[in-house]
């Protein structure tokens, strides 16, 4: 099972949305997100998925963004969160940190521990309280680090990692236009682990803001010939200042374009539409852009996992 980790800015969102309506994600995929904004887009996404009777986890100590303050501030929006815990599609997460803490000093019982996610990711942290916490059970889903001290103290095991190689500047993705991205969906089953999650191909480090870029990358994930996960990286070139961001995107487009005509990759409901805005030459928004590279990502992996079930 796939646990891609999102943190709920508009696109992301935006492509759960989108996957889960057109039904391109099975029940071997189970999206984390960890919810930045208390947005009419968060709210209909919740609902997508209530609708389709399709599963995601939802941080509710979320380390980054506005959320709570909206919640707080937002009466309609935090009634209707009310509601879809009630659902059993929207299930809950945590960030296994001090605040963490705080919430379980109430009623560990109340957090119903048998459905629960839990993200470990500092490991000092869980190395002084994850077993005098869940001494007597453990989350349902263990999120983790490949990384022994966890991997030896958690069941339920989730291996959890950044498998992006992010770029401080886009142009720099052009040192190394293809790289390897993931064999996890190979060997969890084997190791024993319940699934694999990442963060797709936006990245662990959060920042809430965007920019004007100097250039456009596309990031596109594909299986080589021994179905280990790969990713290309498409670069404008001219990236000499910010102007005319609708060109370096048509730029980078051209180059996924051209590469798609001499490899055998699947092309996905995402990457079809990616090719259409190459042939009308028009231009999306940097936006709509991440939003078509993750959902490539998670629908591609979607696909393999159903495949490798029936063998």
């Amino acid at each position: 099972m796939y646990f891609p980790y999102l943190r709920g800015r508009q696109y992301e969102l935006l492509a759960l949305r989108e996957l889960v309506q057109n039904e391109f994600v099975s029940d071997e995929i189970l999206p984390v997100i960890e919810p930045v904004k208390l947005s009419p887009t968060f709210i209909k996404t919740m609902q997508e998925f209530i609708d389709k009777k399709k599963s995601v986890y939802i941080i509710l100590n979320p380390e980054f963004g506005s959320f709570f303050q909206e919640y707080n501030e937002n009466k309609k929006y935090s009634d209707k969160m009310f509601e879809f815990f009630k659902s059993k599609y929207i299930k809950k997460g945590y960030i296994f940190n001090q605040e963490f803490l705080d919430i379980i000093s109430i009623n560990l019982e109340e957090l119903d521990v048998d459905n629960m996610l839990l993200i470990n990711n500092d490991k000092d942290f869980f190395q002084t309280h994850y077993e005098n916490v869940f001494k007597d059970k453990q989350p349902k889903y263990n999120l983790v680090p490949d990384e022994r001290i966890f991997l030896r103290k958690c069941e339920n095991i989730v291996l959890f990692d950044d498998r992006f190689a992010k770029q401080t500047r886009n142009f720099d993705y052009d040192n190394k236009v293809d790289e390897f991205f993931s064999e996890d969906h190979l060997y969890y089953l084997q190791d024993e682990f319940k699934g694999f999650s990442d963060y797709s191909i936006v990245g662990k480090d959060f920042q809430e803001k965007g920019f004007a870029p100097r250039a456009v990358a596309i990031h596109i994930v594909y299986f080589d010939d021994k179905n280990k996960l790969r990713i290309r990286h498409f670069v404008s070139d001219s990236n000499e200042d910010i102007q005319n961001t609708a060109l370096k995107f048509y730029e980078a487009l051209t180059k996924l374009n051209e590469w798609i005509k001499t490899e055998k990759i699947e092309k996905t409901y995402a990457l079809s539409v990616l090719l259409e805005h190459f042939t009308n030459e028009s231009y999306p928004g940097l936006g709509t852009l991440k939003k078509l590279c993750i959902m490539h990502h998670i629908q591609l992996v979607n696909n393999f996992l159903i495949e490798s079930r029936k063998k």
